[in-house]
Formats: structure tokens, C-alpha cells, sequence
């Protein structure tokens, strides 16, 4: 979710907290859109990232620094010369707007004291840092709105500074109850909705978690709740808006299956089967909440190019397979032409000179049979013309009997490619999967391929009883945790004709636990391409068990005996060791 008024309210009471009085140190601009400030305080030193990206906006206290160009850009500068060495005198938010405004007394060149406000605005693709005098003029702001860009408003060095109200939303912690219900009852949409367009600070998620407190169905529209239903939904608003004025947060992180999906600066109890991950800071749960987004948008994009190799590769296989299968549908005629000439040379001195068919008995079915013959030609060449076609079919059927199998083989490898991208994390991850393309042939490159050392490491992880599992990230780490991390006792998973991750459990010469079992069969699905199932049916054998053909594409492995059971994707129970 983006950062709402509500979690920009927590987050202005955590950097009050810490950060009034405190001195500037330290001014840098690591990104075009970016100022790390580096702050301290009697407590110590802080540093205050904020970003004003158009994709992903954010500022939070964090521990991390960032390296910094050699020449600082211009708007770096401009805060150098006038607030470094000031102070942080007062933080404030106007209503519930995404909006942080910083109140910094510094001394100016003639070493009186003067004002200055740093205003960071948190407004999705038109989020700005901007820098405003005594007088609320704009000084200069690190992205620049002319009225080409904005009929709204400019922002420019030497504009007045004001917050546009384009959505003309009512302040929530102002509403009167009378208020509050005509202004979500006008608007003839689904209730949640109407709260979001109308209250500032209110996200999506937030308004559908004031529904979901309040027992009501968020898809109704507010004018088709009772008097007593609305008179409960504004109870649960005015407590809502009351923990806000009071400060009453309770940051937490929403984690499903080991994958934040969500954060919030209240408790989310419309989330009832996720894990809800508390913290005091609400800058820690930013920072791990978007470290996690900024790595999947990172490796996404770096594997974009992989992705379209792959979907052009198996788009192309998938049609081959369909017009080979159907090839091999027409050689089954092949027979019939066999028997027709096996038939003529029996039968065929009944035939007459001309004739267009022959009607004879099918000694293989004991019925008569219609054999079509070309008049042009006699028996024993029709029969010859027959058995040409029996043996070019069957020639046919040899040669597409293989043929099949292998591109069925080469579809099977370019799905658990694909499957590999979606669960890579690191760049290591993306370049072990383009040495397999490599290899593979299907990327191109001069000169010898060498196989590379494995350069990344296969999830690990820890059962609820104390085991040992292993998940490998592509083929190659399938391959090495089967066939060399492996001992004949440990058990092996994987998601049934599906393509997937090999799931290796290390006994250590102890027997698996019921726990041990599910977990595993979990993570099999969860690391497949059925991990948007409900369930998916797992096969799990003892290693001893799983064979290597010769000659085999990576990952690629067989058995012919398993147990089965069937598994939710998911990683609840378990701890990531490495990954």
C-alpha cells in the first residue's frame, strides 16, 4: 500500500520524538530525488532518508547510508548553504494530508536567526521535497512543476507555497458525526470507496479496516445501511480518529508466507489469516516494507530480458508440440493402409480390370471390408501403393514418437526456468539461470561456454521441530541439493507434474515428524507454479529413490515409487537460515 495521512501521522510522532532539537549534520542527495539527512541529537545520530520517486515514495529514520555522487547536484547544495548546522524545531502535518513539514531555525550570513521549512510531500507520482523562507515562498523544490505540467499549482522558485485541495475531502479528525454521514451517503458507490474519496489521510485499506471493525459490507453503498449500522460505524471512526490525535499507533507489517503484502500505523484485524509482524518504529516497518518492494521491482526488471527469452522460447515450443501431436494423430491410419494391402494380395484376383473398390473379408475382425482402389492401376500395385503409405507412416510415427518427447522434454525445461525467475531474489540467482539458457543454447554466445560454480545459495530453512530443508533455486541447485547435498536417508518433495523447486529435508539419521512432513510439502508448493493454488498435491520419496537419467536436461530427475499428499503453499512455521 502507499504511505496514507494515518501512517504519515505515526510516522510524525516517531521523528518527533527523536528528532526536535536536533542539529544537521550532515546533507546529501543520493538519487535525483532524494535527501538523506544525517541528524544528531542528545540521544545520538539519526539518519532520515526521504524519497521523492514517482513509483515509490517514502522517508523513514534508517541505519543505512548511501554513497553519495562526487558532485552534489544543485538542490543539494541550496540546502547545505542554508540549514545545515540548523535545527529541527518543529515537525508538523496539516490535517491528515500526506505531508511532513520540517521547521529548521539556522543562523543566515549576517548571523541572525532565521527560519526556514523543508516540506516533504508524500503524494504518489506527484511527490516533491520542497524548501520554503519565512514567508512560505517557494525556494526551490527538487522536482520543478510549471503550469505546462500542472494547472493546479506551480511549484517554482519565488511561488506562494499552499497544499491544493483537487479532491476536496473533509478533515476526519474535525468530522462531526452529522458530517460524517452526509458525506459518505452522498456518493452512490460501495462505502469503503466513499470514505477513501472523502477523508483525507484514509487509504483503501484503511477504510475497508473501519468496515470490517464495524461488522458491514464494505461493497454497500453507506445509504443502504440502518440508522443503527451507521451509528456503528461512526463510533468505530471516532475511535479510530481518537487513538490518532492521541498518538495511539501500533505499526505492524503484514507478512504472508514470508512476503510483506502490507503495512499499516494501526492494527489491520480484517487480515485474520496472515501474520501481523509489531514494531515500535514505524520508520523500521517502512524501511523493511519497502526494502523488500525495492529488491522484487530490482530483480524483476533486471530479468526481464530472461523472462521474454524464455516466454518467446516456450510460446514457440508449445505450438510445435500441438502440430506434432497432431502429426502423430494422422500416422494412426497407418494400420488400415497395411491391412488393405495385406488384404489385395490375398483377395485381389476378385478385383475387377476398373474397378474403383474391392469388398472383401477382414480376416483380422471377421467383417467385410470396402478396400477403395485407384482404377488406373491393378490389384498387386494398389496393394504396393498401400504398403508405401503403411511404411512412410510408420517412418513417420518413429520419427514423431521422438521428436515429441524431446520438445515435451525441452517444454518441461523452459517451464521450470520460468519457474526459477519468479522465485529469484539476487542477481546471483538471475546469473546461474542465464548460464543455463547459455548452455542450453537458447542465448547465444561467442566462444566456449564454461560451466560456472554455483554463485548463490539454495533457500534454507528451519522446521518447526528442529530439521534441516533445503530449496533450490533453479536446476542447477536442484541437481546439486538432490544428487551431491543429499544422502540416501533424507526425504525429497516436489510439487506433482508441476514445475517447481526440489524440497530436500536432512534427516541427520532422525526420523521426520508429521510437522516436518506438512512444512516441507508446503514449501514444495509454495516454490512451484502452483503457488497460487488453494492446494497442491505434492510427491515425496526417500533420495535413494530419485534417479538421474543420462544425458538429462538440468533438474530433470525420475522415480518410480512415492507417497502423496496434498499441501497449502506456505511458509508459516518455518525460519529463513539463508535465502
Amino acid at each position: 500500500m502507499a504511505l496514507d495521512g494515518i501512517t504519515m501521522a505515526a510516522l510524525g510522532k516517531e521523528l518527533k520524538d527523536k528528532l526536535i532539537n536536533s542539529r544537521i549534520y550532515k546533507i546529501a542527495q543520493p538519487e535525483s530525488d532524494e535527501i538523506l539527512l544525517t541528524l544528531k541529537t542528545r540521544n545520538g545520530q539519526f539518519r532520515l532518508l526521504i524519497s521523492a520517486d514517482a513509483s515509490l515514495p517514502f522517508l523513514y529514520l534508517t541505519d543505512t547510508n548511501k554513497t553519495s555522487p562526487a558532485q552534489a547536484p544543485g538542490f543539494c547544495m541550496l540546502l547545505r548553504k542554508h540549514i545545515q548546522n540548523g535545527r529541527i524545531t518543529s515537525i508538523r502535518q496539516p490535517s491528515l494530508e500526506r505531508i511532513l513539514m520540517f521547521d529548521i531555525d539556522h543562523l543566515n550570513e549576517m548571523g541572525d536567526m532565521c527560519r526556514k521549512t523543508l516540506v516533504v510531500e508524500i503524494m504518489g507520482k506527484h511527490s516533491n521535497i520542497i524548501f520554503l523562507d519565512d514567508k512560505n515562498m517557494v525556494i526551490d523544490s527538487i522536482k520543478h512543476i510549471s503550469s505546462a505540467v500542472s494547472s493546479v499549482r506551480e511549484v517554482l522558485p519565488g511561488r506562494d507555497y499552499f497544499i491544493p485541495n483537487t479532491q476536496e475531502k473533509s478533515d476526519p479528525l474535525t468530522l462531526t458525526k452529522d458530517g460524517f454521514i452526509s458525506t459518505i451517503t452522498s456518493k452512490p458507490m460501495p462505502a469503503g470507496k466513499a470514505i477513501y474519496t472523502s477523508l483525507t489521510g484514509f487509504s483503501p485499506v484503511m477504510a475497508e479496516e473501519l468496515i470490517y471493525r464495524s461488522g458491514l459490507d464494505s461493497s454497500l453503498p453507506a445509504s443502504e445501511y440502518s440508522e443503527d449500522e451507521m451509528s456503528h460505524l461512526y463510533n468505530n471512526f471516532v475511535w479510530l480518529t481518537d487513538a490518532v490525535k492521541a498518538g495511539d499507533f501500533a505499526p505492524n507489517m503484514i507478512v504472508e508466507n514470508g512476503v510483506p503484502v502490507e503495512f499499516a500505523a494501526v492494527g489491520l484485524t480484517q487480515y485474520n489469516d496472515a501474520f501481523a509482524q509489531p514494531n515500535d518504529s514505524m520508520s523500521y516497518i517502512l524501511e523493511n516494507y519497502y526494502a523488500k518492494r525495492n529488491t522484487v521491482t530490482r530483480i524483476r526488471q533486471k530479468s526481464a530480458d530472461l523472462r521474454r527469452i524464455v516466454a518467446t522460447k516456450l510460446e514457440r515450443n508449445v505450438k510445435k508440440y500441438d502440430l506434432q501431436l497432431k502429426q502423430l494423430k494422422d500416422t494412426e491410419k497407418k494400420d488400415k493402409y497395411r491391412i488393405y494391402g495385406e488384404l489385395l494380395n490375398t483377395y485381389g484376383y476378385n478385383a475387377q480390370p476398373g474397378a474403383r473398390s474391392l469388398e472383401a473379408d477382414n480376416y483380422y475382425t471377421g467383417e467385410k471390408i470396402t478396400i477403395p482402389l485407384d482404377p488406373d492401376l491393378s490389384a498387386s500395385e494398389n496393394a504396393k501403393k498401400y504398403f508405401d503409405r503403411y511404411v512412410k507412416l510408420k517412418r513417420t510415427e518413429q520419427a514423431l514418437t521422438v521428436q515429441t518427447a524431446e520438445t515435451k522434454a525441452e517444454i518441461e525445461h523452459l517451464e521450470s526456468i520460468s519457474a526459477s525467475l519468479d522465485i529469484a531474489l539476487m542477481e546471483n540467482d538471475l546469473t546461474e539461470i542465464k548460464q543455463e539458457l547459455i548452455e542450453a543454447g537458447y542465448i547465444h554466445k561467442k566462444g566456449t561456454v564454461k560451466k560456472k560454480e554455483i554463485r548463490s545459495n539454495p533457500f534454507h530453512y528451519i522446521s518447526s521441530d528442529g530439521f534441516h530443508i533445503y530449496v533450490g533455486k533453479n536446476n542447477y541447485q536442484n541437481d546439486y541439493l538432490t544428487f551431491k547435498l543429499a544422502t540416501g536417508s533424507d526425504w525429497w518433495f516436489h510439487a506433482k507434474k508441476i514445475p517447481g523447486s526440489h524440497v530436500l529435508v536432512k534427516t541427520d539419521g532422525r526420523k521426520l515428524t508429521d510437522r516436518t512432513f506438512e512444512e516441507a510439502g508446503a514449501l514444495a508448493a509454495y516454490y512451484s507454479k502452483g503457488r497460487e493454488q488453494d492446494k497442491v498435491e505434492i510427491d515425496y520419496v526417500q533420495k535413494k529413490e530419485v534417479k538421474k537419467p543420462a544425458g538429462s536436461k538440468p533438474g530433470f530427475v525420475v522415480y518410480y515409487t512415492n507417497y502423496s499428499l496434498v499441501a497449502r503453499p506456505s511458509l508459516d512455521g518455518l525460519t529463513l537460515i539463508e535465502g
